[in-house]
């Protein structure tokens, strides 16, 4: 499998576990502080979750996050996952959309996270850096076979440093791309997790030489003043 090169010549790597709250940055159960210690940021973002209804959706319908709808309604509009098919799911912690696919009729899913994710019944999961040597023949071999859909809905633990966040972002997505293109037989589909203005177009530039479709879409449960889109690939091509 091809692979980005890292700063300074050194392979990247995926997410690192953070060091508290919630493992994955989109699960729920993170242990909230007292009111009157939380940062008005904090208490922003409490109250958004508290009202959100795709928080609340998900809740009630047993999803390990919110980010199960997007990837639901993606699905819907594309008909990405058809019955039977291989699916490889890159940073799948919490697990909704691997909850999502194995619900959709998907014969075989794989994901790969470097958090430790709980099982998900129809679901295969391997707790590794899927850039590391030998895993992604590990995943094809667990899908027992090329895979027919490669998601990633990965994203990095933010430094705070603007230009270096951005790096890791693009650095994501164009691993992501780079297994995606080498594992995906002709007629496969690849949808990743991108950001409105960041600097992709080197990667949908090789994308474009590889699908026959690729665009950007972003679902309604991708909050309004997010800069979050997804970069969707249909129909890999031959060679």
């Amino acid at each position: 499998m091809s692979k980005p090169p890292e700063d300074g010549g050194e392979r990247r790597r995926l997410v690192r576990p953070p060091t508290g709250g919630d493992p994955a940055g989109r699960g729920f159960g993170a242990r909230m502080k007292t009111a009157d210690k939380r940062s008005l940021s904090s208490q922003q973002w409490l109250t958004r979750q508290l009202n959100d209804p795709f928080v609340k959706a998900a809740h009630a319908k047993g999803y390990r996050s919110r980010a199960a709808f997007k990837f639901s309604e993606i699905d819907e509009r594309n008909h990405l996952i058809r019955r039977g098919a291989r699916v490889i799911d890159l940073g799948c912690a919490p697990g909704g959309w691997l909850q999502i696919a194995v619900e959709r009729g998907a014969g075989v899913v794989v994901g790969v996270d470097l958090l430790a994710v709980d099982p998900i019944p129809g679901a295969e999961i391997v707790q590794a850096d899927f850039t590391a040597p030998g895993v992604a023949d590990q995943l094809i071999g667990l899908a027992g076979g090329p895979p027919d859909l490669v998601l990633s809905d990965m994203a990095p633990n933010t430094s705070g440093h603007r230009q270096t966040d951005h790096i890791r972002i693009v650095g994501l997505i164009e691993a992501a791309a780079a297994f995606a293109l080498e594992a995906l037989p002709p007629g496969g589909a690849f949808l990743t997790k991108a950001f409105q203005g960041g600097e992709t177009a080197d990667v949908i530039r090789v994308l474009k030489a590889g699908f026959a479709e690729v665009k950007h879409v972003k679902p309604k449960a991708s909050r309004v003043d997010s800069s979050e889109v997804y970069l969707l690939a249909l129909g890999r091509k031959r060679g």
